[in-house]
């Protein structure tokens, strides 16, 4: 909308350039029609983080890593890690293993890691190829997780829209059916499954889109049963809207994860992710386990804060901050999660539970409780009020076939710490008294058929149990590669496989009198 222009302005030519040069200079704080040209008052976006690291630039040998917390992982497994060829030597005598005995110290040009003692042995081992690829992967992954790049993969989306619906086939048609950004790269999809294996494994398995089904032979006519008894407080009925209305009147579901280590670190948000697929439920996770994270102490918050590493340049503090790096080996027993961030709502939950624990109510549908201690000690709290309509338990790798280290047997051989009573020897007839399904996943196939195998060996476990979904790959591991500190050959993916099951049901028969006969 302008000024008007006259008559006389429209007929002669320098009226009509000299009002359009009244025109342009009009002052800036004139108001167009209704606002909608005036861009000079809108906010700016936030310019995307400069990354520190490029694409082209994420390749680095353990050892020159620009990041301190990678090079102590590198300086772990050189001390840590045995000499492939070395050990397949069986006993032949080098003179460069006195000194430093099967210690891998020279790192693979190809995939950056400490892979043999010298270049020698790394030239003689041709079954490195097999996993030298796999290896330059997880450098690369390592690198870009800390190049400073924005993340878009871990960006996460809001509540399911009205009437849209959730696919629970596979990594692909989630993300695309939820509204995740698009995973261009398979970089972008090994991180965003490793963020998000665990919330969304234990909503894959619970739904009652479920890929695991009668019909491919993943759950059992028993699971069935159980899964129905389940998805009956965690769905609404068929024809009504699945609205957080919903859940009024609903029982809490609550999820016990045992024995959690990092899935307890992970931050709520991520979690309240699982709460997206069942709208219409309160969910309360219980994170049990010696190594369960907790909240920093109180006013500690931005003191701990980890100072981001912004640059790969040396400064004159780099020297001081190596000497403050500490990497701790995930050498058979994964290291304690650091403690996480205190939210606005973080409470003790001490007096209630008598372990050391805490408590958040995050939102409306999603309370998160975590106790450091192990599940025998506080079963009696709950054993009372297991439900199998609406408790559930995962095991999230438990390593239940592994030997335990503080156990031993009469003969001196070490128990399997599903039998072990400093470990999951109590639990487990605890659980399967409580008649809730327990879900179990491992990193790998042999992981899982060791798992499966210890449960014909334990006591009070064996043949008393049935299953509810049969051993199997789970689709919603994560694809990152995770690299062993002890052997670099070893590598297992988060989550690979799943399986669950229950206590035995036992069908009640009416014993007859022998007075019946009589009776019409």
């Amino acid at each position: 909308m302008g000024f008007p222009i006259s008559s006389t302005a429209r007929l002669l030519p320098a009226a009509r350039c000299r009002n359009a040069l009244f025109l342009r200079s009009t002052p800036s704080f004139s108001r167009s029609l209704f606002g909608l040209f005036n861009r000079g008052n809108r906010p700016k976006k936030p310019k995307d983080p400069v990354p520190v690291l490029t694409e082209d630039n994420l390749f680095h040998p353990l050892s020159k890593s620009p990041f301190p917390a990678v090079r102590a992982r590198g300086e772990a497994i050189q001390t840590l890690a045995p000499c492939p060829v070395c050990a397949s030597s069986h006993g032949h005598i080098h003179a460069h293993t006195k000194a430093q005995p099967k210690a891998v110290k020279f790192e693979c040009p190809d995939c950056g890691w400490p892979t043999h003692c010298t270049e020698e042995h790394w030239k003689e081992d041709t079954e490195h190829e097999k996993y030298c690829t796999r290896l330059r992967e997880a450098n690369e992954d390592e690198h870009d997780l800390r190049s400073g790049r924005r993340m878009r993969e871990f960006e996460m989306p809001g509540p399911q829209g009205y009437e849209e619906a959730v696919s629970l086939a596979n990594w692909d048609v989630f993300w695309y059916t939820r509204g995740f950004p698009s995973m261009d790269t398979e970089r972008s999809r090994r991180h965003a499954s490793k963020l998000l294996t665990y919330p969304i494994t234990i909503g894959g398995a619970l739904h009652q889109h479920s890929g695991m089904t009668l019909s491919n032979q993943r759950v059992t006519p028993e699971g069935s049963r159980s899964l129905a008894a389940l998805r009956s407080t965690l769905h609404v009925p068929p024809g009504a809207p699945e609205t957080e209305e919903a859940a009024v009147g609903k029982p809490q579901v609550r999820i016990f994860v045992l024995g959690a280590r990092a899935e307890s670190s992970l931050p709520p948000h991520v979690w309240e992710q699982l709460c997206m697929l069942f709208p219409s439920t309160h969910f309360h996770l219980f994170f049990i386990g010696p190594q369960v994270s907790l909240p920093k102490p109180p006013g500690t918050g931005e003191q701990t804060k980890p100072e981001p590493e912004k640059s790969p340049e040396p400064s004159p503090k780099t020297e001081e901050e190596e000497e403050k790096v500490t990497y701790l080996p995930n050498v058979y027993q994964p290291p304690t999660p650091k403690p996480i961030e205190r939210l606005r709502h973080t409470r003790s939950s001490l007096q209630r539970y008598g372990v050391p624990s805490y408590t958040v109510p995050y939102t409306p549908q999603l309370t998160i409780t975590g106790m450091q201690a192990n599940y025998a000690e506080v079963h009696a709290q709950f054993q009372h009020t297991l439900d199998p309509y609406s408790d559930v338990f995962f095991f999230f790798s438990p390593g239940f076939g592994f030997p335990s280290p503080d156990s031993f047997a009469e003969n001196g051989e070490p128990l399997l710490q599903i039998a072990s009573p400093t470990e999951w020897g109590p639990v487990l007839p605890m659980l399967l008294a409580s008649k809730c399904p327990i879900f179990v996943t491992g990193f790998s196939p042999t992981d899982v058929e060791r798992d499966v195998r210890s449960l014909s060996t334990a006591p009070e476990v064996a043949g008393e149990f049935e299953w509810v979904i049969t051993p199997g790959p789970n689709t919603f591991g994560s694809e990152k590669w995770e690299v062993a500190d002890f052997d670099p050959r070893v590598m297992v993916k988060t989550n690979w496989g799943i399986w669950a099951i229950r206590g035995k049901s036992r069908d009640v028969q009416e014993q007859k009198s022998i007075f019946s006969s009589f009776l019409p």
